[in-house]
C-alpha cells in the first residue's frame, strides 16, 4: 500500500444509512451508520408539498412505508403518520422463518421516532450531534415540479447550519450529488465552494475521456460501470477528478475499488466494508 493512499484511506459512505441492517433513510439506519464508523452519510432528498426536505429515494412512497403518493403531493404532517419501518421487519420475518433465530430488525412501538420519516433537518442534527466529523452526500432527485426549489430550500437549510459556504471544497464536510448536471449548475451558481459529485448509470459517448459537467470536480460512477470499464477510473483520475463509487455491497467489488484507488465507496454495509478495508 502507497504512503499517499494510507494519507488518503478510502471514504465509506452509508448509502441510505446503515440500509442493510435498518430501514433506508430512517433515523435508526443512521445512527446504525455512525455507530458502526462510517465516514459520510448518503441520502437522497425530495420536496414536500409545503416546502420540506425529506429523506426518501423513489418519487412515491409506496414501497418503503405504509402510505401511498407522491412525497411532491404530500404534506410533512402527511409523510409523518406513516410507519417507514415495518416492512423492512416483515421483510426481514420473512427471510428468517422457519430459522431458530430471530431477525435483526425488529421495530419497536417505542421507537416511532426511529422508523418515522427522516427530515433533513432531523439528519443535520443527528450528524452535529455524533461528537465526531461525519461527512454528508446528498443527493437531489429529478425530475420533479419543484425543480429548481430544491436546491434553493437545500442552500437555504445549509446555510441554517453554516454548511453552505466553506472555504474550500477539500475542508467541506457536505457535498451535493445528481444524476441532474442542471442540478449540480444551480449548486455550483449559488454555492462555489461546495463540491458535487456528478452521478452516473452509463457513460454518455462526450464524457468518456473523463471530462464531467463544467464545475464539478467528483465523479460518481456505478459499480457496474467500474467493473465494465476499470480504466475508467483511471480516466477519471488521470483528469483531475476524485471518484466516488456506488452502491458497493460484494467483497470483490470493494477489493476491485480498492484497486483502482477510488476516493470513496457507497455501501448498504458499511460495517463490513470498513471491516474489509482493515479498519
Amino acid at each position: 500500500m502507497t504512503h499517499a493512499r494510507q494519507q488518503h484511506p478510502i471514504q465509506v459512505v452509508a448509502h441510505r444509512g446503515a440500509s442493510e441492517e435498518a430501514p433506508e433513510h430512517t433515523l435508526a439506519a443512521y445512527k446504525k451508520a455512525i455507530e458502526d464508523g462510517a465516514d459520510a452519510l448518503e441520502c437522497d432528498v425530495r420536496l414536500t408539498a409545503d416546502g420540506h426536505l425529506v429523506c426518501v429515494h423513489d418519487r412515491r412512497v409506496n414501497r418503503t412505508s405504509n402510505g401511498r403518493g407522491a412525497v411532491s403531493a404530500l404534506e410533512l404532517a402527511d409523510l409523518a403518520a406513516l410507519d417507514f419501518g415495518s416492512w423492512k421487519s416483515r421483510e426481514a420475518k420473512e427471510a428468517w422463518s422457519g430459522r431458530d433465530e430471530e431477525p435483526d430488525w425488529e421495530v419497536r412501538p417505542e421507537d416511532r421516532e426511529e422508523t418515522s420519516v427522516l427530515t433533513l433537518e432531523r439528519l443535520l442534527e443527528l450528524v452535529a450531534d455524533s461528537g465526531r466529523r461525519v461527512e454528508l452526500a446528498i443527493e437531489t432527485k429529478h425530475p420533479t415540479r419543484w425543480a429548481g426549489q430544491v436546491e434553493e430550500r437545500l442552500l437555504l437549510l445549509l446555510k441554517r447550519f453554516g454548511l453552505d459556504a466553506p472555504d474550500t471544497a477539500a475542508e467541506s464536510p457536505v457535498r451535493i450529488m445528481s444524476f441532474s448536471a442542471r442540478s449540480l449548475h444551480r449548486v455550483r451558481a449559488a454555492a462555489p465552494t461546495l463540491p458535487t459529485v456528478y452521478l452516473m448509470q452509463f457513460v454518455s459517448p462526450r464524457l468518456r475521456d473523463g471530462r464531467l459537467p463544467q464545475g464539478v470536480g467528483i465523479a460518481g460512477p456505478s459499480i457496474r460501470i467500474v467493473r465494465n470499464h476499470p480504466t475508467y477510473v483511471e480516466r477519471l483520475k488521470r483528469a483531475g477528478h476524485q471518484v466516488h463509487v456506488w452502491t458497493v455491497n460484494e467483497i470483490d467489488d470493494v477489493d476491485l475499488c480498492v484497486g483502482l484507488g477510488v476516493d470513496a465507496i457507497i455501501t448498504n454495509r458499511p460495517r463490513a466494508v470498513l471491516r474489509r478495508l482493515g479498519r
